[in-house]
Order: structure tokens, then sequence, then C-alpha cells
């Protein structure tokens, strides 16, 4: 699915969510990563939402988001409380859901000028 048509410039942006890779801009990633408007941590070592935990925050809020978007690939799937409470204590508000549903709200975001990070989980292929 092509979630842009145009080419934003200014931030970097999602252009095509898929079942095992996420293309930004022209350059598609096939491992999890994190990515910001202006910066992007690729090889982030996490392959599912339940292996999340309080030592991933640190990563996350490293990038000094206003807010964190976490994509846990074809399906929603919540982490475990130990990892979210780790951004409600800073403040920091948390939204889990698809990638591809990540990857709208990032761009949205991110187009309005918002410093949002997104955390998406990239399965292995089998």
């Amino acid at each position: 699915m092509d979630l842009s048509l145009d080419r934003p410039e200014g931030y970097l942006f999602v252009r095509r969510v898929g079942e095992h890779g996420i293309t930004l801009v022209d350059r598609e990633l096939t491992d999890s990563f994190l990515l910001a408007p202006d910066h992007v941590v690729e090889h982030w070592p996490v392959h599912e939402a339940g292996a999340l935990d309080a030592s991933h925050v640190d990563a996350l809020l490293a990038l000094q988001p206003e807010l964190v978007l976490l994509g846990t690939g074809t399906r929603q799937t919540f982490p475990a409380a130990a990892f979210m409470v780790g951004f409600l204590r800073k403040g920091i508000g948390v939204e889990v859901m698809d990638n591809a549903a990540a990857a709208r709200t990032y761009n949205l975001l991110a187009g309005e000028g918002r410093h949002v990070v997104a955390g998406f989980i990239l399965c292995a292929r089998p």
C-alpha cells in the first residue's frame, strides 16, 4: 500500500508498508527500526512486541519524542506494562498500532512539524 504520492520536504517519511519491509523515502528497511522526523536508528533489536520491556524505553527517549508511536507488525499487539510505564512516568504519550496505521499517523504528525518518534517492529522472514 502506497502511503504518500508526493515527496514531502523537511522530514523523513514512510512511502510504503509491507509485511516484511517498510520504505522510507526511497529505501526499504527489512529490520526493526526507530524513526524520528530527522533521524533513523536502524537495526532496533526487537522482533516482537512481547519482547519489549523497560530496557527498550531509553532508545526511544534518546530521540526526545513528544509522542511515541509503536508499530507492532501486521497486527496490533500490546507490549508489557513495564514498557508503557517508562513513557508515562516521563509524561510522554505512547500509542500502539499495526505498522500501517503507525506509518500513516507518523506521516501526518511529522508533516505538521510535531516531534513524533515511531518504533516499527518487523518480523524476520521465514
